[in-house]
């Protein structure tokens, strides 16, 4: 009897050391960490500082992290020394020429007279390299292709679908995620649409009277990038378009950054170059491979890829890429965000 006694009073006794050994070991990491969050708020490098604060402030629930050290005052006057200057301007569509020559004869989808296009489909895909981030690069050489994905119902409370599903649903070859969309700390249903909605020629949401940051296609296939009422994207023919932004470069000009014009993290864009090839880019980020980019190194990639007009689009763990079938750039997450709306590439037949 005493040896049975003797086993499990042994065996409580382990237990007992376990769980202080365990939670210790929490106690300990979570100072680590406020330890560690205090020396970026307060520590000697305010670069370091002002560049997490813009990182954390554009996710859904980082930003309780910044506010734990910060004053509302300080976080707004670090913000203001990394934003993106808004453009007053919008898209002059006589800018781009859409080159037709680039378009690959639908009766022989392995031809193409494009060398950026060797294999034939439209689409070529190139690989994107920084200090701090790394994604993907995709060229639509035939913008009419380009469309708005978006699902039959809007509200609070319904279900958006994942950037496959739309693909899928789609029947199209390519996609990325999409505009604006209601998500309170990161836990909305990815089915209510902030801003302006135009998919396949029809104002799906918004407002005719009011004004939107409008991001979209207009029916001769030109990239619209500029704040406008919705009656007034409707005049000039917008037929797929969303809302999110800022732009990154109009008519040419590119966007002027305070700071970083923003902090590292996930990033969706499109733009377009003056002979009507689409660019759509998808950066990762929050992952120890990739931190992410910010919105300079966003003007900076569609620069060289010889955009005259791009926008930001939404990111963070919405961003992702799909192609073949296949999702080239991941979400930030282990699962796929449900979106209201995706910018689909259709199949050439």
């Amino acid at each position: 009897m005493n040896e049975k006694k003797k086993k499990r009073n042994k065996i409580a006794t382990g237990i007992s050391c376990f769980a202080l050994w365990f939670f210790g070991t929490i106690v300990l990491i979570l100072a680590g960490f406020f330890v560690m969050l205090y020396l970026i708020h307060k520590g000697p490098s305010p670069r370091f500082r002002d560049l997490f604060v813009a990182s954390a402030k554009e996710s859904s629930v980082g930003g309780v992290l910044v506010d734990l050290y910060l004053s509302p005052e300080e976080v707004d006057k670090i913000l203001a020394q990394n934003k993106t200057q808004e453009f007053t301007e919008i898209t002059d569509t006589s800018l781009v020429q859409i080159d037709t020559s680039l378009e690959t004869d639908t009766g022989s989808p392995t031809v193409s007279d494009n060398p950026e296009d060797p294999d034939g489909d439209g689409i070529t895909v190139y690989d994107v390299h920084g200090p701090t981030y790394r994604g993907k690069m995709m060229v639509v050489f035939d913008p009419s292709r380009v469309k708005v994905a978006t699902i039959d119902h809007y509200g609070l409370s319904t279900p958006g679908k994942t950037l496959p599903e739309f693909v899928e649903m789609y029947d199209a070859v390519a996609g990325i995620n999409g505009g604006k969309y209601d998500d309170e700390a990161g836990i909305g249903t990815g089915g209510m649409p902030e801003g302006i909605v135009f998919s396949e020629g029809k104002l799906r949401m918004g407002d005719p009277g009011s004004t939107y940051g409008v991001y979209g296609f207009t029916n001769d296939n030109v990239l619209v990038c500029g704040y406008m009422t919705a009656a007034y994207a409707q005049s000039i023919g917008v037929r797929d378009a969303v809302t999110f932004g800022p732009a990154l470069i109009v008519n040419g000009k590119s966007a002027k950054m305070a700071g970083s014009g923003s902090g590292l993290n996930p990033r969706t864009a499109i733009g377009q170059r003056a002979d009507g090839a689409v660019l759509l880019l998808v950066i990762e980020g929050r992952q120890t491979t990739s931190l992410g980019a910010s919105m300079a190194d966003l003007v900076t990639i569609m620069e060289e890829y010889g955009a005259v007009n791009a926008a930001n689009l939404d990111g963070g763990m919405s961003s992702s890429m799909v192609y073949n079938g296949e999702e080239i750039v991941s979400s930030c997450t282990m699962r796929n965000r449900k979106i209201p709306t995706a910018f689909i590439v259709e199949r050439r037949d």
